[in-house]
């Protein structure tokens, strides 16, 4: 069960969804009845349509061709998963319905309805909305997470001085889960269970150094900060 909190200075559904189109590596499309899986060949056009590549014996490309409307319908399923491991690590789900036509290299799915579940529940997405561009960092999080878990494992646990007590209780592990331009989101991981804390930045970051930046003003203020018991009691038991 997640811990109850509020998601201050978050990105919003729609920012959040052109972010997991943009850095999901793979998609599932279900057609007339059919389903196939794709790897690395979606793109995104600046409208907001999603190409995508397909062989030339794709039943799907067979599908756009023969369609009697000349336009069969189409859901595309997108998995935001956590670059860091983690429990649970699929943090949101994209849902694309709409309309296929063949394009120059493949298909083009003109979006009619977009719909994201994150762990606070499903919400559905303008598709005005949905043309908006994705979260400036996107690309980067991966390396970024990864960075900040393997080499920086003491600045994630005085990170966690930041965080309310009571959300700490019975923790074993802290990872990074996300990072975007308005903050950073910490997986605090029990023996049973999990919750997820947002630490927001002072204002938002739309590069990397002004991410470092921000960093290093929540580092500052955790320095600052007394050091959870519940943490304390966790490095002695591994010094022991």
């Amino acid at each position: 069960m997640g811990d109850s909190h509020t998601w201050t200075a978050a990105p919003g559904a729609a920012e959040q969804a052109r972010s997991v189109l943009a850095t999901a590596w793979s998609c599932a499309v279900t057609a007339d009845g059919g389903r196939e899986e794709f790897v690395g060949a979606h793109t995104v056009a600046e409208d907001g349509r999603v190409l995508l590549e397909v062989p030339e014996d794709s039943a799907l490309l067979a599908a756009a061709i023969c369609a009697p409307r000349g336009e069969p319908s189409a859901v595309l399923e997108f998995a935001d998963v956590a670059p860091v491991p983690v429990r649970h690590r699929i943090r949101a789900r994209l849902w694309i319905a709409g309309w296929f036509a063949p394009a120059e290299g493949g298909l083009a799915l003109r979006p009619t309805r977009v719909v994201l579940r994150r762990s606070s529940g499903a919400e559905l997405v303008g598709v005005d909305e949905f043309a908006a561009a994705p979260d400036p960092l996107a690309g980067a999080e991966a390396h970024l997470l990864a960075h900040l878990a393997d080499a920086h494992p003491d600045a994630v646990e005085r990170l966690t001085r930041l965080v309310e007590p009571d959300s700490l209780h019975g923790a074993v592990r802290v990872r990074p889960l996300a990072v975007d331009r308005h903050g950073l989101t910490l997986r605090i991981e029990r023996v049973r269970a999990h919750g997820d804390v947002r630490l927001a930045f002072h204002t938002p970051a739309d590069t990397v150094a002004q991410l470092t930046e921000r960093m290093h003003v929540l580092l500052g203020q955790a320095a600052a900060a007394a050091c959870p018991r519940a943490l304390q009691r966790q490095r002695a038991d591994r010094e022991r």
